[in-house]
């Protein structure tokens, strides 16, 4: 195994050990939550990993804020723990871009490099690739945070 792949390895089992942005859920309460809010539940039928994921989009910034719970194994949690860290500075538009690199990454089966640059600690899910099983289970929260902007944003009414 090469220093990258350890280093990669280190990078999802810190971040399934210490999840970023797993928190408390607002859930349907409405209680302090902003008009422009998003809830998903998604579930891998394959490996039972189950996640919801909620979104606020500040109305006068635009940026993102994220949180989630969850179960499952550690490339699902540990997922979700990097795409929350990597939303918390976006906003809609910025993380569709890095959603669609993440996208291509899962799907490319190792053959596409990873941008470090846009993607972060989501690089490390490169080897991922290569596993088709695992590949749900890393995009379990990034399917789930997608569709909670979109019932976001129709909450505000933009699309």
């Amino acid at each position: 195994m090469s220093d990258l792949e350890q280093l990669y390895q280190q990078i999802i089992l810190d971040h399934a050990k210490e999840r970023y942005g797993n928190k408390p859920l607002i859930g349907d309460t409405g209680q302090g939550r902003s008009p422009l809010f998003g809830s998903s539940h998604q579930v891998n039928p394959t490996c039972g990993d189950e996640i919801t994921m909620e979104v606020e989009i500040d109305p006068d910034t635009g940026r993102l804020a994220v949180r989630w719970d969850g179960q499952g194994c550690s490339i699902s949690m540990a997922s979700a723990s990097v795409l929350s860290e990597l939303a918390e500075d976006l906003d809609a538009a910025e993380f569709e871009e890095v959603r669609e690199a993440f996208h291509e990454l899962m799907h490319s089966r190792g053959k596409v490099e990873a941008d470090e640059e846009l993607l972060g600690d989501a690089a490390a899910f490169q080897g991922v690739s290569k596993f088709p099983a695992r590949i749900k289970c890393a995009l379990l929260s990034w399917m789930a945070l997608k569709d909670s902007l979109a019932q976001a944003r129709t909450a505000g009414g933009s699309q």
